[in-house]
């Protein structure tokens, strides 16, 4: 489903106005606009019970009843339906379900609290969207209802987590859909939006406690460019590559980036600065460990340019570095022309 770039034909804000002039006493018009949180911050009921005088229930009981009220007349609320018409437009376009933010961003060219705030408030008072609260395990979102309720989306957003935790590591949304039975990726992707429990970097979806989706430390940081680059790098090149990524550690210096990679076992230092990851098949060692582990492997001994291919499969260092190794120390003996072997073989 292609995103549609449509455009607003009315004013949010002005028609959020207008609806809210339909209420009747201004003490009401008060609650809704102060728990929607249209011209401030959201309040809760105790708040504004203490404003008005009045008790949290009673605050409680008003909001539901003037939103209740406005949602029997919906038909007849000024330019709420064409505000529908838009958002549904919108719903469809990006997978039938959108957080708020997300779709105030397709609504208005203001994207901030307030204006989401109007879009969330509008979003309410149609009975063709449900909207979903927010809370610790979801963001505000909205969906069309001919299509999912606010349980429903819940209910899918849960088993797309339980599904993610599953696959165990992060996918993409279209590797992602194949194991649920969403009809289109674009809802998958809608939904995984939704959840508070998921998140994704570079297009590759997982638990937000997963550090390759969302690092946050410098280790976890470093970890994510060498698995994105897929080779060994120069600890100057990893802090470089940071440095000019979005993962908001910009300031990183190179010395820290090194410090870093010395402590953390993940990471396996292979040559003069040079780093990779430990599950690529790389151990930790120095050049004579990585011989001593190929002849204890042997039951006969081996020519030095076996064991110089060998160690550079681990390694990123001169042959001559190799070979000064086998030459020098006390670990290794030359039984043969070129051909060596452990000095004390277990």
């Amino acid at each position: 489903m292609a995103t549609a770039a449509l455009t607003p034909t009315v004013d949010i804000k002005q028609v959020a106005k207008d609806i809210l002039a339909t209420i009747e006493k201004e003490r009401e018009r008060e609650i809704i606009s102060r728990r929607f949180g249209l011209y401030d911050r959201r309040e809760t009921l105790e708040q504004i019970g203490d404003l008005l005088g009045i008790t949290r229930e009673r605050v409680r009981q008003l909001e539901k009843a003037v939103l209740t009220k406005l949602k029997a007349t919906s038909e007849d609320l000024p330019h709420l339906s064409e505000i529908e018409s838009i958002f549904i437009e919108h719903l469809h376009a990006v997978g039938r379900v959108a957080r708020i933010d997300h779709l105030t961003s397709k609504v208005s060219e203001v994207n901030d609290d307030r204006h989401q705030a109007h879009v969330y408030f509008l979003s309410s008072l149609t009975p063709k969207l449900s909207v979903i609260g927010e809370n610790d395990d979801f963001h505000h979102s909205v969906a069309i209802a001919e299509h999912h309720d606010e349980k429903a989306v819940k209910d899918l957003v849960k088993g797309l987590v339980k599904t993610i935790k599953t696959i165990g590591e992060p996918k993409t949304i279209q590797d992602i859909h194949t194991e649920t039975d969403h009809e289109h990726h674009d809802n998958t992707r809608a939904l995984a939006t939704v959840s508070k429990k998921l998140t994704s970097l570079k297009d590759n979806w997982g638990l937000m406690k997963w550090p390759t989706v969302n690092p946050k430390n410098i280790r976890d940081k470093i970890y994510v460019v060498l698995q994105e680059n897929k080779d060994p790098m120069h600890f100057s090149e990893i802090a470089t590559a940071i440095q000019e990524s979005d993962l908001k550690r910009s300031d990183v210096t190179t010395q820290a980036i090194h410090n870093e990679l010395i402590k953390d076992k993940r990471f396996i230092l292979i040559g003069r600065g040079i780093y990779a990851l430990k599950q690529w098949g790389y151990k930790k060692g120095t050049v004579a460990d990585m011989i001593v582990d190929i002849l204890k492997k042997e039951s006969n001994p081996l020519h030095r340019d076996e064991i110089v291919k060998r160690v550079l499969k681990q390694r990123q260092v001169k042959e001559t570095t190799i070979l000064l190794n086998l030459q020098s120390k006390p670990q290794f003996k030359r039984v043969a022309k070129a051909t060596y072997d452990l000095a004390e073989k277990e």
